[in-house]
């Protein structure tokens, strides 16, 4: 028989014992995984398998494709449920940001017309039904021909966005008109990525809200155009001198280019721009008739740039009106309470009192003078200046002369307080001696005086007190000095005045009492803080009023002995809104008899000491030279009963403010008397000529 063939497996009796043990270690051990396996199986994970436990190395930091798509679900999940969640949390502002309601100040004459323009913002608002098409498609073609179809941000703008935020640069770039106009309207012009969300946000839920036009009217009125300009009813004034509905075409493509960056495109900066300003106008022409909004035929008709004029100089920048609005602001900001944060606000429509006429003739007048000085040949006629104004007897101010230009010299000298008023303050010591009486000694009762009352007019006289002579510091007497020496003899108050002779009136005023002529003339309209020291020279001038206050301080004796404060702004709106200032204060400084007591004695004193001023004017006019004792200063006041007017004449060099003499300006050795009252003089009768 064949034996039966062996096979590799052993039999039981054939397995050593250790090959058995092991088996049995093998089957136990597999059982245990099985079981923690189940275990595990039926435990809750509590984490991802990462780093995967099943590999080694570097393997185990790989993860696998079902991780990586579970991160990208769950990410795209928060970042939609945080956008969802922010979206409904963003309100839109109830109102819009200063800066989008940020307009410019008007000033307006007397008469209504246009005096001038300031402000940071120079804006108008104008509806969108004012806007041509023709404009409205040439911004559209240049910023976002898809406005009225998209939902108020762009897909493809949004991720060049993103892209420039994560390569570092800026947040602009791919921003639709409804972005732009959320940034003008309600965000700040920073450019960081928060803002730049809000803005998105902001601008999905206004395009939900608002209707497109709504939108693009706001844009529209919001944006920045360059020179000062923002809205497009401005720009169209700023650059071609027109409202925006008179635009053409071709000027609505140059418009809609400097919304991409107004310096960057604006000809009359450099050559540059103006190359950058052809090619970017010729590009909005093509997308016109991409967009279908311009016919080939019209485009092709279009082949010249329409250069727009040069920028304008700012209105108040330059001559006469630069004084004007800057006085009215300051009296605005005053009686109607008005801060500056306030005022930069703009929208306000400032109604002066400034009469165009008379401001027009008092410069001419200031020239006619002026025009004879010769700084460079005669070192007498350098630092010439001169200071002017006309004020009504109710207060309002009519006209000023406040320099040269107010583009090259921002220092008003009709409002300047740096100059004595010399002989020009005599009527006040008159008026306070008639309104409160004399007293010669103390303890005894006033005596009251009239224009009959004599004084002593000789020259060289010692001044008294009630106690005795007045000593100044030095121990000497103080004397009074006539001009040129002369001595009057007994003379009454009137003629005292109508001759302007120092002695006697000094003398009045030690007798009235210091203190009650500067309360006379503080009542009559000067400032406490320009009054000067209370010594005899007081009544000869020592004070230093305005021309302004010179000028309303001789209108309370044109109105009667009232006095009313002077004011430079008659009304003012916002928003077509009043705005409510405060009464100019009146007082009653002199009863009308005082007043008619110095009117009487200061058209005496035009007729007899200034009958060259007095020449060609109607009756009744009063006025006075006043001239100071070192002649670094001349003045010529007086009125009608339609107006007072100071002039005052001076030399200063502005950088020390120190007083230079008068003599020999213009040639004249009389330039202090001359030349006050040739102003004052051709000014009034420019003035009567203008009633005729």
């Amino acid at each position: 028989m064949r034996r039966p063939q062996r096979t590799d497996v052993l039999t039981p009796a054939e397995t050593p014992a250790e090959t058995r043990a092991g088996m049995r270690g093998r089957t136990r051990a597999g059982l245990s995984r099985i079981a923690r396996a189940a275990r595990e199986a039926r435990r809750p994970r509590l984490r991802p398998d990462y780093p995967r436990s099943a590999h080694a190395g570097f393997r185990r930091w790989l993860p696998s494709w079902r991780q990586i798509l579970a991160v990208l679900i769950w990410g795209v999940a928060g970042v939609s449920a945080l956008s969802m969640y922010a979206y409904a949390k963003t309100d839109i502002p109830e109102h819009l940001n200063a800066f989008a309601t940020q307009q410019d100040n008007v000033y307006y004459w007397s008469d209504g017309s246009e005096l001038a323009r300031s402000g940071w913002v120079n804006r108008q608002e104008v509806p969108l039904a004012k806007v041509p098409a023709h404009v409205r498609s040439a911004v559209l073609a240049a910023e976002n021909a898809n406005f009225y179809s998209d939902h108020g941000i762009s897909a493809s703008g949004m991720a060049r966005a993103v892209l420039r935020m994560a390569s570092g640069g800026d947040t602009q770039g791919g921003s639709t008109i409804t972005q732009q106009y959320v940034k003008n309207a309600y965000l700040s012009q920073d450019q960081t990525t928060r803002r730049k969300f809000e803005e998105l946000l902001l601008a999905v839920k206004i395009d939900n809200r608002l209707d497109k036009d709504r939108i693009l009217e706001g844009y529209l009125n919001t944006s920045w155009f360059g020179r000062g300009t923002y809205g497009i009813q401005r720009a169209a004034q700023a650059y071609y001198g027109k409202e925006v509905g008179e635009l053409d075409v071709s000027e609505a493509a140059f418009l809609a280019s400097l919304l991409k960056g107004a310096s960057l495109y604006d000809p009359a900066i450099s050559a540059k721009t103006h190359e950058r300003a052809v090619e970017r106008w010729s590009w909005i022409l093509d997308r016109m008739v991409t967009t279908g909004t311009l016919t080939p035929s019209k485009r092709a008709a279009l082949t010249v740039f329409p250069e727009p004029k040069s920028p304008p100089r700012p209105a108040t920048a330059s001559g006469q009106p630069g004084y004007l609005a800057s006085l009215a602001k300051t009296y605005l900001q005053k009686a109607g309470h008005i801060s500056d944060a306030e005022f930069d606000l703009g929208g306000y429509g400032i109604h002066t009192t400034f009469d165009k006429a008379r401001t027009t003739a008092l410069a001419k007048s200031v020239r006619a003078v002026h025009d004879g000085f010769d700084p460079d040949g005669r070192k007498s006629d350098r630092h010439a200046r001169t200071g002017a104004a006309s004020v009504a007897p109710g207060g309002a101010i009519l006209a000023l002369y406040g320099g040269p230009d107010f583009l090259t010299q921002g220092f008003n000298e009709s409002n300047a307080v740096t100059v004595p008023a010399g002989s020009a303050f005599t009527p006040f010591v008159y008026a306070a001696a008639l309104r409160d009486g004399v007293q010669h000694e103390r303890g005894a009762p006033r005596v009251p005086v009239s224009p009959a009352t004599v004084y002593d007019g000789d020259d060289d006289l010692a001044v008294l007190t009630p106690e005795g002579p007045y000593w100044d510091r030095n121990g000497k007497v103080v004397k009074g000095r006539n001009d040129g020496g002369r001595s009057w003899g007994s003379l009454s108050l009137r003629d005292a005045m109508v001759h302007s002779v120092n002695t006697p009136l000094t003398q009045l005023g030690m007798d009235t009492g210091l203190e009650r002529v500067s309360r006379a003339a503080q009542d009559a309209g000067f400032l406490a803080s320009s009054l000067g020291p209370r010594v005899p020279a007081l009544s000869l001038g020592n004070s230093t009023p305005s021309a302004i206050r010179m000028a309303d301080a001789y209108g309370t004796f044109a109105a009667g002995g009232v006095h009313t404060e002077p004011y430079s702004v008659a009304r003012v709106s916002r928003g077509g809104d009043p705005v409510r200032l405060e009464a100019p204060r009146r007082n009653r400084a002199f009863s009308a008899r005082v007043g008619a007591q110095v009117t009487d004695a200061l058209a005496g004193a035009l007729r007899e000491e200034g009958p060259a001023a007095a020449k060609g004017l109607e009756p009744g006019t009063a006025g006075k030279i006043g001239t100071t004792q070192d002649h670094t200063a001349g003045w010529f006041a007086g009125y009608t009963e339609r107006e007072a007017t100071a002039v005052v004449v001076y030399r200063m060099d502005l950088k020390d403010l120190k007083p230079l003499p008068l003599t020999g300006l213009g040639g004249d050795p009389d330039a202090d008397v001359t030349y006050p009252a040739r102003i004052w003089s051709d000014y009034l009768t420019s003035v009567a000529s203008l009633r005729r």
